[in-house]
């Protein structure tokens, strides 16, 4: 494995340079890929990981059904999806902030305590039957706050079990963990709510995070990578601004992720007007697209960690494809095409989300990379905030079939953009050789001679 050396850090800014973002010479053997399973702390974090992930989903889809049932308004779907996410429009810099100061082990811990009491409180309502709306709602929010607050803590603190050397591997063992806890949860869901109802999926959430809190608990202090924690000072917010500005790898990320999340990532709005309304395939339904989407995500987690660069040109790429692909699902009302669609929207959004993660995270010195890794989460979940309440009035006003085409060509039109832009500054162009079979299509600068 070879290091490719890093952009300068920007003079203004009082931090040392960044490690190189490792490269691999080769594709990566699966021992390299795995390698932060040695570190003890780092399993049981995974194993907490694949529990709590499991149970997320499966909340997540009894929610969203669960206002569906009891207002059957796609719109107010959407308004419990931004309530998960808007907070981190308002705490997000905060819990970067807070991550660069607090232990991190600390922050998430409290948080899964909360996590555990709101999804215990409101299995106990659905299970007696006296829950209403607002109190979805409600729960929902406080949901929302406390992953906004633990969101930079959990993603950062995963250096501090593994190292930077190891890091790229534990990001994608974090994704294929989430969506393999995605192709089971929504299945299971489904199937409990067609069943029993939504209670015991929201229950069942709440028991993993509990296991979640005592997973923490039992981490080994001694074995963490120590970050230096930073003194509370003014304008700490106002100066990671200024770092992730001036490094385009970060920058550029960003706004591709604002598209991506704001229009592309509300899948939960989008399968819900599929399934009540152009299918009419009801919880089932529901529960089956959200298992494709996860399924496809896992194959995107392993093709992913089976890369060799890491590089923007592969964020921009995967930026267009997603959105190519989730139009596609919208292109027509064929029931198999749409289903196969729906497969290639989770490799797809997979291989985007791990490569801006990845590019972020290496990309930033660790003394601020929890006030980073807060932007990089505001921008999602709070782009998925505001896309939750658009999203759902396109999706109930105009239908899901136009609701999906507006989720993919926004993406796609801001992949083209970037990708011109950064055509531009680097001089470069796209040659066409049909004579190469392995590679078609290369990007060389612009006084390269035509071969």
């Amino acid at each position: 494995m070879s290091s490719a050396p890093p952009p300068p850090e920007p003079d203004a800014i009082p931090y040392p340079v960044t490690e190189p973002i490792p490269v691999f010479d080769r594709r990566p053997s699966f021992r390299e890929s795995f390698a932060a399973l040695a570190a003890y702390n780092y399993r049981l974090y995974l194993g907490a990981l694949m529990l709590g992930s499991t149970g997320g989903w499966m909340a997540r889809v009894a929610i969203d059904w669960l206002v569906l049932e009891l207002t059957g308004d796609v719109a107010l779907v959407g308004v419990a999806v931004a309530l998960q996410f808007a907070p981190s429009l308002l705490l997000g810099p905060w819990a970067g902030v807070l991550s660069d100061r607090l232990p991190r082990r600390f922050v998430v811990l409290s948080m899964q305590a909360i996590a555990t009491v709101a999804n215990g409180a409101l299995a106990v309502l659905v299970l007696f039957g006296h829950v209403v709306v607002w109190q979805v709602m409600l729960i929902a929010a406080i949901g929302g706050i406390a992953g906004a607050i633990e969101g930079p803590s959990r993603s950062a603190f995963v250096s501090e079990m593994v190292g930077t050397a190891r890091l790229r591997g534990a990001i994608s063992l974090n994704a294929t963990t989430f969506h393999l806890g995605g192709l089971i949860g929504p299945a299971l869901s489904g199937v409990l709510i067609a069943a029993i109802g939504s209670g015991w999926s929201i229950a069942v959430n709440a028991g993993t995070t509990a296991i979640a809190v005592l997973a923490i608990s039992l981490m080994r202090a001694h074995e963490l990578v120590p970050t230096p924690k930073q003194p509370r000072s003014r304008g700490q917010i106002r100066e990671a601004v200024q770092y992730a500005w001036r490094k385009p790898a970060i920058r550029w990320s960003l706004v591709l992720l604002a598209a991506v999340a704001t229009f592309g990532m509300n899948l939960p709005v989008l399968l819900a007007a599929a399934a009540d309304g152009t299918y009419g395939t009801g919880s089932t339904g529901y529960g089956l697209y959200n298992s494709l989407c996860a399924g496809g995500a896992l194959i995107g987690a392993i093709l992913s960690s089976r890369r060799r660069t890491l590089r923007l040109r592969d964020v921009v790429g995967f930026t267009a494809l997603y959105g190519a692909v989730t139009m596609l699902a919208g292109w027509d009302g064929w029931h198999p095409v749409f289903l196969s669609a729906l497969v290639g929207i989770g490799v797809s959004r997979l291989l985007f989300a791990m490569s801006a993660e990845a590019l972020t995270q290496l990309s930033t010195n660790p003394a601020i990379r929890g006030r980073i890794v807060s932007f990089y989460m505001m921008v999602a979940m709070g782009g998925q905030a505001a896309g939750g309440v658009v999203m759902g009035w396109i999706a109930e006003t105009l239908g899901g079939r136009i609701a999906f085409l507006a989720a993919g060509a926004v993406p796609l039109v801001t992949a083209l953009v970037v990708g011109a832009v950064l055509a531009h500054r680097h001089q470069l162009r796209i040659r066409v050789d049909l004579r190469r079979r392995a590679q078609f299509f290369t990007i060389v600068p612009r006084d390269s001679t035509v071969g």
